[in-house]
């Protein structure tokens, strides 16, 4: 079993929230993704912070390309490991 995962930048709160629940539909995911506020280094307002979604894919069977175009439609991107 690996140890792949995939981290989706988004730009606010809101965009994880709804991609994390988004990826169920979409992409079949059955494990909850998680959800964390990356601040940009020097800055304390949350209007300057990244939402990163973060899934596991041990088996592989998730698209890297597809989950960057996903992310896209909420200006986000896929994070390369």
């Amino acid at each position: 079993m690996s140890d792949v995962r995939h981290v989706l930048v988004l730009p606010d709160r809101d965009a994880a929230e709804e991609v994390a629940e988004m990826l169920r539909e979409r992409f079949g995911v059955t494990e909850e993704p998680r959800i964390v506020r990356d601040a940009l280094a020097g800055e304390d307002d949350a209007e300057d912070a990244q939402w990163l979604v973060v899934l596991r894919d041990e088996d592989g069977r998730l698209d890297p390309g597809a989950l960057d175009e996903f992310a896209g439609e909420w200006d986000g991107w896929r994070e390369e490991p």
